[in-house]
């Protein structure tokens, strides 16, 4: 619920924002975000030397809200007077056209810095503590009965925060004259999180204290011996290796970084479309809430047929879903967007725009890749390591975590930097992201063959069936 939330806020103040636009989201993802992660990694890692990893729960979660809270009562109100803009007009001038998104950042740092702290609730809250927690108190049986229950319900989550949102943006309308209608809105959805974020951290304090406790609910024998059970903890250059030695790691984390450069070339230029018929900041948000619950709907009917898929098909064509997914529909968003003049009268019989008509198959291949990320490509992902050793399987996701994941998410950004820089614009860039999106694509499809084929012989060697 919050982190939806948070995605099309943040989303909607640097599109939206003076001087902005969409080309600034690899520039964030890059040169704010990625340093913003790895000081949190750092800063993470003492606070689990330090302190029992309830005590990190609270530590993380708390300013976390703390800031949200500030930023719409405090932050915002005051942003004519904080953003320097007048300084950066000055620097404008003297300098390149393609360092206007850097200069972005500077000139709107308060949406920057709450840009990053919603991406990082994210990948703190929503993902690092809450899985942590979840393996703590549950085991494996347990874990293949409730954990798909947990992701149905946060696509439930997903749906009505979308509405919320999509709520909150229509309250403009009975607004008094000299009232701020985003500013409003910033509160109304801050303080969503914020009592959301209260009920979260109450809960999770009636667990330690009524469950965590509980013999009948946790064996405690077993929760003593997991405190003082070392974990493998590898460093970038450890991990690196080891996905050059391992072919079947190296291929997994190929689908991972494949997913996250493929998903964000295509999802940045949509995004600039947005912009351009969405100006509004209200009138985007709410699009935003529209476009996060059917995203929920779709991956909730996905997630079904997921199963069914799996039966089925086999691991190898289910893996096959999401390239093809991201593939069809993204050059299908490219070709609306190169060739706009040739799909006029199309756009016309149908009533719209080819802007609009962009916009609709942008949301389109936003909503069907995310959901068969959510109900194929994470259960592939995850499946892969089922037959392997155990060294290789806390070795080999440790290298995928440290090195892949960054990977996708920042070289889909320094793609598109490249590009902006190079070409002046990312509208002018489109031809390009159309081309490296099908070289991506073809690795993908490669790497997928590839590891299936381990997979199946792994299978094959542990004596299961793929």
């Amino acid at each position: 619920f919050n982190y939806t939330i948070l995605r099309d806020t943040k989303d909607v103040l640097m599109v939206t924002a003076k001087g902005s636009g969409a080309e600034v989201i690899p520039f964030i993802k890059t040169y704010v975000n990625l340093p913003a992660a790895i000081g949190f990694t750092a800063l993470y890692s003492k606070l689990c030397d330090r302190m029992e990893q309830k005590d990190v729960f609270y530590a993380c979660t708390i300013p976390f809200l703390l800031f949200f809270v500030a930023f719409a009562f405090v932050i915002f109100p005051n942003v004519g007077s904080l953003h320097p803009h007048a300084f950066v007009d000055k620097i404008a001038v003297a300098l390149p056209q393609g360092f206007g998104a850097p200069l972005a950042i500077v000139r709107n740092w308060s949406f920057a810095l709450f840009y990053v702290m919603a991406e990082m609730w994210g990948s703190v809250v929503a993902s690092l503590l809450f899985w942590s927690f979840a393996n703590e108190v549950t085991t494996v049986d347990e874990a293949k009965k409730y954990y798909p229950l947990f992701g149905l319900g946060a696509n439930v989550a997903l749906i009505f925060s979308g509405q919320y949102v999509r709520f909150v943006s229509s309250l403009r309308a009975n607004l008094p004259p000299g009232v701020d209608p985003w500013g409003m809105s910033i509160k109304y959805l801050m303080g969503a999180v914020a009592v959301s974020g209260g009920c979260l951290v109450s809960l999770f304090n009636y667990m330690q204290r009524k469950v965590m406790t509980d013999p009948e609910c946790v064996d405690q024998e077993k929760q003593a011996a997991k405190k003082k059970k070392k974990k493998v903890k590898m460093g970038l250059r450890e991990s690196a290796k080891f996905l050059v030695s391992s072919p079947y790691i190296r291929d997994l984390a190929m689908l991972v970084i494949s997913y996250g450069m493929c998903i964000n070339l295509v999802e940045v230029s949509w995004k600039s479309k947005l912009k351009a018929a969405y100006p509004d900041p209200n009138a985007y948000s709410a699009f935003m809430g529209n476009f996060s619950s059917a995203t929920g709907t779709v991956t909730l009917v996905m997630m079904l047929l997921g199963r069914k898929i799996f039966r089925k098909f086999g691991w190898r064509n289910a893996a096959m879903v999401t390239p093809s997914m991201i593939g069809i529909t993204g050059l299908a968003f490219y070709a609306l967007t190169i060739f706009a003049p040739f799909f006029e009268p199309i756009a016309a019989s149908l009533g719209t725009t080819p802007l609009m008509l962009a916009v609709v198959v942008g949301a389109a291949q936003n909503i069907l890749s995310k959901s068969a990320k959510y109900s194929l490509f994470d259960p592939c992902k995850e499946m892969a390591y089922i037959p392997l050793d155990q060294e290789s399987k806390t070795k080999g996701k440790a290298a995928v975590d440290v090195v892949g994941n960054p990977l996708g998410k920042s070289g889909g950004a320094l793609i598109q930097q490249i590009l902006i820089f190079g070409v002046g614009s990312l509208a002018a860039a489109t031809p390009w992201l159309a081309g490296i999106l099908g070289v991506l694509l073809f690795f993908w499809y490669k790497s997928v063959n590839s590891l299936a084929g381990q997979f199946e012989e792994a299978m094959e060697a542990s004596g299961e069936s793929a």
